[in-house]
């Protein structure tokens, strides 16, 4: 791999930790400066689950996917969070409070079901425990957040 394939990453991230977000002018700015092709760029953005090229709901909500969640009655939850906020897997509150999207193992098969809250885990979810951690959320949406970056930054070799 050339540098600008090394850094890439990097680059991506930084950007999506700006405002939450990859916006197709940034893709553009990207482009142009490391004369990358803009359809490289968005294959990369669109590949990686740990990138967004929409605005973001303050609070990120990952659903784990693995069979050990989903044995252990994780769509139900999925149901519930839905239907609670209004939305759908992929979306965004209208209001901005919440995203939520489904991802594949996150490594907490011992305590499932579970799912990320900004990158951070939260295990052994029942219904009743996540409706009262929206309620919560919901209760600090006014205090700031910044973006988090929850994936490790890829190190230049």
């Amino acid at each position: 791999m050339g540098k600008k394939e090394d850094i890439l990453l990097n680059i991506l991230h930084e950007e999506q930790d700006k405002k939450g977000y990859i916006s197709i002018e940034a893709l553009k700015r990207i482009s142009s400066q490391y004369n990358i092709p803009i359809s490289r760029l968005y294959g990369v953005v669109k590949f990686y689950t740990m990138f967004r090229t929409e605005p973001q709901g303050k609070y990120i909500i990952e659903l784990c996917g693995s069979p050990s969640c989903v044995q252990n009655e994780s769509r139900e939850i999925e149901k519930f969070i839905e239907k609670e906020l209004k939305i759908k897997i992929g979306e965004t509150t209208k209001d901005k409070v919440f995203s939520v999207y489904k991802t594949s193992c996150i490594g907490c098969c011992d305590e499932p079901p579970a799912m990320l809250l900004d990158g951070k885990p939260v295990t052994k979810l029942t219904i009743s425990r996540v409706k009262k951690l929206l309620q919560e959320l919901r209760k600090n949406k006014s205090k700031t957040k910044k973006p988090q970056n929850k994936i490790k930054k890829v190190k230049k070799r």
